[in-house]
């Protein structure tokens, strides 16, 4: 399966209340830019987060998060029109799709 055949389950895509929202990846996205883990396992990806929102901005991460999550277009095309690097695209689509299973492995 490539990640353009990769269907999230994200609230704005399946309807269904007990799945995280966009919103909600978007939010935990930046809160762990500002204050990445240190010590956790993932730290990374909040760092590689930080590093994005800095080079890039709010506005065009959360529409990459927006186009992976609900859209379902593959991380690279998702940087389209937004003057981001496509591995870029692929690092927060990836970041995304992980913190998305987090939220939604919270509510089981």
């Amino acid at each position: 399966m490539t990640d353009s055949e990769t269907l999230y389950d994200v609230r704005e895509r399946t309807e269904n209340p007990e799945h995280a929202s966009v919103d909600d990846v978007v939010e935990l996205v930046f809160e762990r830019a500002q204050h990445p883990r240190t010590y956790h396992q993932d730290g990374y990806l909040d760092e590689l987060m930080a590093s994005a929102v800095d080079r890039y901005g709010t506005s065009p991460v959360r529409t990459v998060i927006h186009r992976v999550l609900v859209d379902g277009m593959p991380f690279r095309t998702a940087t389209y029109n937004l003057e981001m690097s496509n591995i870029d695209g692929v690092r927060i689509g990836t970041t995304a799709g992980q913190f998305l299973n987090e939220l939604n492995s919270q509510g089981d």
